[in-house]
């Protein structure tokens, strides 16, 4: 039986990915911040709720020992819990607009690896999916001729571009480990205010996709749908 974790889970495309893995086999631990909504949740998709507020170490480390005691390994992360935080003008944001969102988006991501690579280093083939964006992307948010490089969100986009440096360097690290980061395109979900132009069914296709990698399959890298995205 495939463990996995999908944090940040009781909506949108984690809610998403967590009903196409358990329909896949997975053992789905569908992780929320909110108890009440993350238990109405894992009832929908037939996964156990699992309490686990990124941004807290104390929450982190109580989900890490729930999973060990339950399952004893962890094959499958995805690191999907993210906020968009503060949209003004590049002068108006302030060293608290980017704390505020690089604490759930980057160190978020930070402390749930940190905590769960001792499960993950148990498993015979651990994967790691890290749900970052294109906007994250300095190649396609320089490119006039994408549109990545008209949305100007000075706090979520670097964010972004922080996960994916994170992904690379724990690639590197961790090379017994699968881990990427995936965009999986403008969506619409709550982080937009469901202004996306794609479905949830759509946008959580890349994130399935890398979550069922084998231990034979790509590591470090930077996807969506259509394929590599540049870093």
């Amino acid at each position: 039986m495939t463990n996995t974790l999908i944090t940040g889970a009781n909506k949108g495309l984690g809610l998403e990915t967590a009903r196409r893995l358990a329909d896949a086999g997975h053992t789905v631990f569908l992780g929320a911040r909110d108890d009440r909504r993350g238990r109405e949740a894992a009832r929908l998709v037939g996964a156990h709720p699992l309490l686990i507020d990124v941004t807290s170490e104390e929450s982190v480390q109580a989900a890490a020992k729930e999973v060990r005691e339950r399952t004893g390994r962890l094959d499958v992360l995805v690191n999907n819990a993210g906020i968009s935080g503060a949209t003004g003008p590049a002068g108006e944001i302030t060293g608290h607009d980017m704390l505020h969102v690089y604490d759930t988006n980057v160190f978020g991501v930070v402390r749930v690896m940190h905590a769960f690579l001792p499960l993950l280093a148990a498993s015979d083939a651990p994967v790691v999916v890290n749900v970052s964006s294109g906007l994250g992307s300095l190649a396609w948010t320089t490119d006039p001729d994408r549109f990545e490089s008209q949305v100007h969100l000075v706090a979520y986009n670097s964010a972004k571009s922080a996960v994916n440096m994170i992904t690379s360097q724990y690639a590197k690290a961790y090379p017994g480990m699968r881990i990427n980061a995936v965009d999986p395109g403008y969506t619409a979900t709550d982080l937009n205010g469901h202004q996306g132009s794609q479905t949830v069914a759509e946008g959580a296709e890349i994130i399935v996709r890398m979550a069922r990698v084998d231990a034979e399959g790509p590591t470090g890298g930077y996807f969506n749908a259509e394929g590599p995205v540049p870093w």
